[in-house]
């Protein structure tokens, strides 16, 4: 193995990572602007209100995320698998 063999990897295992945090980090990022907004707007603190609307949305978008994910992974890890051989060499 190569510098460039291992910077490759290393390249393409951190962009799968951010390709399968994105998705919840956007609408985390999304909804809490929103809502901070909204407390900005009507002088409302209440920290509950800043908590439960984020858990829900990112779980809602990794539940509409997760087969696009899985996807993406079974297709890194395969890809992965079947270069072994020229890993090695």
């Amino acid at each position: 193995m190569n510098v460039d063999l291992i910077i490759g990897l290393a390249a393409e295992a951190i962009k799968v990572t951010l390709l399968l945090s994105a998705p919840m980090l956007v609408v985390g990022l999304t909804v809490g602007l929103i809502v901070s907004i909204f407390q900005a707007v009507t002088q409302i603190q209440e920290m509950t209100l800043t908590f439960v609307p984020k858990i829900v949305a990112v779980m809602v978008a990794l539940i509409i995320a997760l087969p696009w994910m899985i996807n993406l992974m079974v297709t890194y890890t395969d890809k992965l698998f079947h270069n072994i051989p020229m890993y090695i060499k």
